[in-house]
C-alpha cells in the first residue's frame, strides 16, 4: 500500500474516533454545568478547551465563557478546526482520497454524516445532548460498517490502528483534566461519599464513567460506589474495559505485527512494535498504587509522551515515503 494511502486511511479513522470523543467530552462538561452551586464552573467549562489547545483561539472570538458559545465553537464551528464540524469534513476528506480501499457501506456512512452534520450546523443545534447521541451513533455506524464489510487487508489494519492511537490520547487527557477538577479527590483519590456534602464529585465521576461509556462496567467490576481509586484503575488498567488505555494499547500491539508483515521498512516497523510493547506491557504489569504514588498527573503525562513519540514512529515508519 503506498504510504499516502495508508495515511489517509489512518487520519480518516483518527478523525472519526476525535469527532466522537469531543462530544463525550463536551457531554461530560455539559452535565457537570448543570449540577446545582457547581463549584469551579468556568473552569469545567474550560476544560474541553485546555484539553484540546484551542482556548487561546476562543479568547480571541468570545470575551466570555459559556456553555452555549463553549458548544458552538468545540460542536459545529467550521472556522475553529478542532470542532467536532471539522472532524467530521476532515474525516470525509480521506475518505474521499481513498475511495477505492473502503467499502459502499463504510463510505456512505462517513459521506452521509458529513452532509448531516453541514446541515444541523446550518439550521442550529437546539438540544446538545440530542447533539452528542447524533455524533456517537453516526461513529458507532462508521465502526460497524467497517468491521462488517471491510477485507482483512492494510486498510483495515490503519483504520483500526488510528482508532486506537486516537482512543488512548483522548482517554489519558479526559482523565487528567476531569480528575484535577474534582475534589476533594484529586489530591487523596478518596472514596466518594455520596450522602456527604462531597455529593458533587459523586456526580462528577459518574459523568466521568459515563462519557466513557464505562459506568456499568464500573458497578459490574467492582459493586461499590465511586471511588476516585477505583475509577483509576478502571480508566487505565483494565484490559476488558474497550475505553482503557490498557485495552488501547493491546489492540495497538496486536494490529502492528499484522502491518509490518505485509512488507515496509522492517528496522522502522521493528522499532515501532518495540514502543508499542514497552508500552503495553508497562500497563499490563502496571498497579494502580504505583501510578497514584507517582502521582496522577505526571503519570498520565508520561503516558500522553509516550503516546505521542508511538505516533511519531509510526509516521515515519509507514507514512513517509522510503
Amino acid at each position: 500500500m503506498l504510504s499516502r494511502t495508508a495515511a489517509q486511511l489512518y487520519w480518516m479513522s483518527r478523525y472519526l474516533e476525535r469527532a466522537e470523543n469531543l462530544v463525550r467530552m463536551l457531554d461530560v462538561t455539559h452535565s457537570l454545568s448543570l449540577l446545582p452551586q457547581s463549584r469551579g464552573a468556568a473552569t469545567e467549562l474550560a476544560a474541553p478547551l485546555a484539553i484540546t489547545g484551542t482556548l487561546e483561539a476562543y479568547q480571541a472570538r468570545h470575551a466570555r465563557l459559556s456553555a452555549e458559545q463553549l458548544f458552538r465553537f468545540m460542536g459545529i464551528d467550521l472556522e475553529n478546526p478542532a470542532s467536532v464540524l471539522s472532524c467530521f469534513r476532515q474525516a470525509r476528506e480521506n475518505a474521499h482520497a481513498v475511495r477505492g480501499q473502503i467499502t459502499a457501506e463504510m463510505w456512505e456512512a462517513i459521506n452521509t454524516s458529513w452532509l448531516e452534520a453541514r446541515e444541523l450546523a446550518r439550521r442550529g443545534v437546539v438540544d446538545p445532548s440530542s447533539f452528542f447521541d447524533w455524533v456517537k451513533e453516526r461513529s458507532h455506524l462508521f465502526r460497524g460498517a467497517t468491521y462488517g464489510t471491510l477485507q482483512r487487508n492494510d486498510a483495515y489494519s490503519f483504520i483500526r490502528l488510528g482508532t486506537f492511537i486516537e482512543r488512548a490520547d483522548n482517554t489519558a487527557r479526559l482523565l487528567d483534566v476531569k480528575s484535577q477538577l474534582i475534589a476533594p479527590a484529586v489530591d487523596t483519590l478518596a472514596p466518594v461519599d455520596v450522602p456527604s456534602d462531597s455529593a458533587p464529585d459523586f456526580y462528577a465521576w459518574n459523568a466521568l464513567l459515563r462519557s466513557l461509556s464505562a459506568f456499568e462496567a464500573y458497578h459490574a467490576v467492582y459493586r461499590d460506589s465511586l471511588n476516585g481509586r477505583l475509577v483509576t484503575e478502571l480508566l487505565i488498567l483494565r484490559p476488558d474495559v474497550p475505553r482503557s488505555l490498557r485495552a488501547c494499547c493491546d489492540e495497538i500491539r496486536e494490529i502492528l505485527p499484522e502491518i509490518e508483515a505485509r512488507g515496509g521498512d522492517a528496522d522502522a516497523g521493528r522499532r515501532v512494535k518495540q514502543r508499542a510493547g514497552e508500552l503495553a506491557l508497562k500497563l499490563q504489569y502496571g498497579a494502580v498504587d504505583e501510578i497514584l504514588e507517582t502521582g496522577l498527573h505526571p503519570w498520565l503525562t508520561g503516558f500522553l509522551e509516550d503516546s505521542a513519540r508511538l505516533g511519531l514512529d509510526i509516521q515515519r515508519a509507514y507514512f513517509e515515503a522510503q
